[in-house]
């Protein structure tokens, strides 16, 4: 079974561009007007959609997304919406809609039933950045059973054995993390990315996306010169937030323009 978020990056990189994958969380700020704006990245040059399902503790995520997210728990988001929420967004646009969730919510609903319930609305699959490939047993055989896709994440301080068991273990791509956007040196914190895509690539990694951090076109552009695709959050979260769907629209197209920069 061929993956559809796979074929969404070797369509781009076919058309000689990198990827473009946006990330929204779900239920922000309701739910109806995030099935919305999920469409709107769509019509306007993602390539992937990335969307969250709030989460009472989201560790990973940067101030913006934590208080969206908080804004759709408020709002009465319930896990069951998820289904609801891809069932609508893939019925309306072609691109493959991949689930970033932690995994205790997906533990509670239940493995199997998560990736029957995910696979019938037309998800493509889950990233998954709080497990990894060793404790994850369940989740593999369930996505191995239903086709979904399995995104694991990388680090920059993950050992050659940990890329090892992300590379075999991933379908899809690897979700690279970079440390990209922090203060710092840009420099040295874009060697780091770049570093680490090129050791996935040493380990047989076919396809590298990297998120954390990645906010202006020239971003974009700059991850693309080593990477199959760019993951943005926060740019889009926002534009949605401070100026709605022509605002998120309007940002989504200036981010793909450095998809295509190279």
């Amino acid at each position: 079974m061929t993956s559809r978020v796979a074929a969404a990056i070797d369509k781009a990189a076919a058309e000689g561009r990198g990827a473009f994958v946006g990330y929204l969380p779900l239920g922000f700020p309701d739910l109806q007007a995030s099935i919305e704006a999920a469409v709107t990245l769509a019509e306007n040059g993602a390539d992937i959609l990335e969307l969250g399902p709030p989460y009472s503790d989201p560790v990973m995520d940067g101030t913006v997304i934590q208080e969206a997210t908080q804004t759709a728990l408020a709002a009465g988001f319930r896990l069951r919406d998820i289904f609801t929420a891809v069932r609508e967004i893939t019925s309306r646009v072609e691109v493959p809609v991949l689930v970033m969730t932690y995994w205790n919510p997906v533990m509670q609903y239940g493995v199997d039933r998560f990736a029957d319930d995910l696979l019938a609305a037309g998800g493509a699959g889950l990233i998954t950045p709080d497990i990894t490939p060793d404790t994850a047993g369940e989740w593999i055989a369930a996505s191995e059973r239903t086709g979904l896709d399995r995104i694991f994440l990388a680090a920059p301080t993950s050992t050659d054995e940990r890329l090892d068991l992300i590379v075999g273990a991933s379908t899809g791509f690897v979700y690279t993390v970079s440390t990209m956007g922090i203060t710092g040196e840009r420099a040295d914190l874009d060697a780091a990315a770049r570093t680490l895509v090129q050791r996935l690539r040493d380990r047989g990694c076919e396809r590298a996306c990297v998120g954390i951090g990645i906010s202006t076109a020239d971003h974009v552009a700059g991850v693309l010169d080593y990477a199959d695709g760019a993951i943005v959050g926060t740019a889009l979260v926002r534009a949605l937030r401070d100026g709605g769907l022509d605002a998120l629209a309007a940002t989504t197209r200036a981010l793909t323009a450095g998809a295509t920069a190279n």
